[in-house]
């Protein structure tokens, strides 16, 4: 069976591309219908490279690995480190005619683009802005670097369809995903006890995940030591 590559270049030498060849080294032929052709011939091809870039994914997305949760944000919840996504998804992506690249925007928050290219010429993107993560007592350049990491994991998990799972969950549980965000900031703007556990009798009644009760439970309990 051919590969998309060699799919694509056959579309390349077709009768269309053959006529219009001919046509350029007639001084008499219309301009306007040229380009009308070169037009037909170009978006042709652009069907041609996206069908190539879709069958290249479907052949892709089963030989994707779920990434282990190695991060970990103080405690409140777990994530997979943009070095070992890299690293798990490189070779897979080279195997089947795919490359990750990423622009940054620094104008007025951190924009991190991604974009997924295939080597017929198809490519995909996405972008998130980002306010600099000064969390943890960042210094400004950590700050930066943090968000542009953080943009990579967004933006390579969206583009690729990711999962990730805990490091000592076997049966990868952790691979739901994460429905605790909400509770966070409650947890956080929590003043005494009373308030903790009013939010704890409210989260039982949430209906989260086994992932996100994890996390939720992690950022509880450090909020109350902090309290205490």
């Amino acid at each position: 069976m051919n590969s998309p590559a060699k799919q694509l270049q056959a579309a390349n030498e077709t009768p269309m591309l053959s006529m219009i060849e001919r046509a350029a080294r007639d001084p008499a032929v219309d301009i306007d219908k040229m380009e009308r052709l070169v037009q037909m011939q170009e978006r042709a091809l652009a069907r041609e490279a996206k069908a190539a870039y879709d069958a290249g994914m479907a052949e892709l997305q089963p030989e994707l690995p779920s990434i282990g949760e190695r991060g970990n944000a103080a405690d409140r919840y777990t994530y997979a480190l943009w070095e070992d996504i890299n690293a798990a998804i490189k070779p897979i992506l080279s195997k089947h005619g795919f490359a990750l690249t990423f622009r940054t925007s620094f104008a007025e928050k951190i924009g991190v683009t991604g974009v997924l290219s295939h080597r017929c010429g198809h490519r995909e993107e996405t972008t998130i802005m980002l306010p600099a993560d000064a969390s943890g007592n960042k210094n400004a350049v950590q700050a930066v670097a943090s968000s542009v990491s953080y943009g990579k994991r967004y933006t390579a998990g969206a583009l690729l369809n990711l999962t990730s799972h805990g490091e000592d969950d076997d049966a990868f549980a952790a691979c739901e995903p994460d429905q605790a965000h909400d509770w966070y900031a409650a947890i956080d703007a929590a003043t005494n006890a009373d308030d903790l556990q009013r939010i704890a009798t409210e989260i039982k009644t949430a209906g989260l995940n086994a992932r996100s009760l994890r996390n939720v439970r992690a950022a509880y309990s450090k909020r109350q030591k902090e309290l205490a």
